[in-house]
């Protein structure tokens, strides 16, 4: 690794801690301003004033919102995340078993998503400007164009209500058998990859299409190649690099597709965890939720970056 490209990957990890450091004041203060008063919501309305008070200089949340953010930061520096307002019990505690659950929906996401968008990209580049190119890039586009709640929405109706093949809720901790855990993600997978596959199927055909038209690919295909092997031969390896930072890319946006698709099929995750301590304005909660989102974004999009920074041919 030469120092240009050093340079280059370091300026990008300093700029993600520069970022999380920005989201994680935004998240704060964004929090704070959510209507209604926590101790109030807690103790019910029938609470004395002296009782919301007394809970409120309990919870610290007399104090100055500076403050409050500045003990909060140091807290989640040091690994301590709080304790939740609602349950009374440790934030890690809470989130361990949730988060568990979110990263199994998006690993078996993953592991659909990522063949399918690949198998589909590649042979959309292969065949570039056939039936098989265009109905591929029409489906595509259609699926890009329609919200991740619409197509949980259409899933459930389609084979909860209608074909009655799936449940409508998906419960991850009644899953004994290999047909529960097939009926519990299901739906959300479905719902997932198609939003994932989308954006990954046109980001992988644009980067084997512009490997395609370079100019040692010509030279392959003149002297009597087949198609085949020039894409599996030379285009491929060179447009690997930008296939895994659109595969890193693509799966980002799984992230905001988890947070619709935990509540509308009621998938016990770090999601639909966040929702619940809106309701209760548990605020330590819902900021190490969505400070948790924050870091899984953030770090794919880095190392989206740097691996479009090492494979940079130019860089080499």
């Amino acid at each position: 690794m030469n120092r240009q490209v050093l340079s280059l990957v370091l300026s990008r990890l300093f700029v993600a801690v520069i970022t999380l450091v920005i989201v994680s004041f935004a998240v704060f203060f964004a929090t704070t301003l959510l209507p209604g008063d926590t101790a109030t919501i807690l103790l019910g309305q029938a609470a004395t004033p002296e009782a919301v008070e007394g809970l409120r200089k309990a919870m610290h949340l007399d104090e100055p919102a500076l403050f409050r953010f500045l003990r909060w930061l140091v807290g989640l520096l040091q690994g301590d995340l709080g304790t939740s307002y609602a349950n009374e019990m440790p934030i890690a505690a809470l989130i361990a078993g949730r988060f568990v659950n979110t990263l199994k929906l998006a690993g078996v996401t993953a592991l659909f998503s990522v063949p399918i968008a690949l198998t589909l990209g590649i042979t959309a580049a292969m065949l570039r400007g056939t039936l098989y190119d265009r109905i591929v890039t029409v489906i595509t586009i259609g699926v890009i164009s329609v919200p991740e709640f619409m197509v949980a929405t259409s899933a459930a109706l389609i084979f909860a209500v209608y074909l009655k093949w799936l449940p409508a809720l998906s419960f991850a901790n009644e899953v004994h058998s290999m047909t529960d855990l097939l009926r519990v993600y299901a739906m959300p997978v479905i719902t997932l990859t198609f939003v994932v596959s989308a954006q990954m199927i046109r980001m992988t055909r644009a980067a084997v299409i512009e490997t395609l038209n370079t100019p040692y690919v010509e030279m392959a295909l003149l002297k009597g190649a087949s198609r085949p092997r020039i894409v599996f031969r030379h285009a491929l390896p060179n447009a690997l690099g930008p296939i895994v930072n659109a595969v890193a890319l693509s799966l980002s946006y799984l992230l905001g597709g988890v947070i619709i698709v935990e509540t509308i099929f009621n998938y016990p995750g770090i999601a639909k965890l966040m929702l619940d301590a809106v309701a209760t304005r548990d605020l330590p909660l819902i900021q190490s939720c969505a400070m948790i989102f924050c870091l899984g974004y953030l770090l794919l999009i880095t190392i989206a970056d740097i691996i479009a920074i090492l494979s940079n041919p130019r860089l080499r």
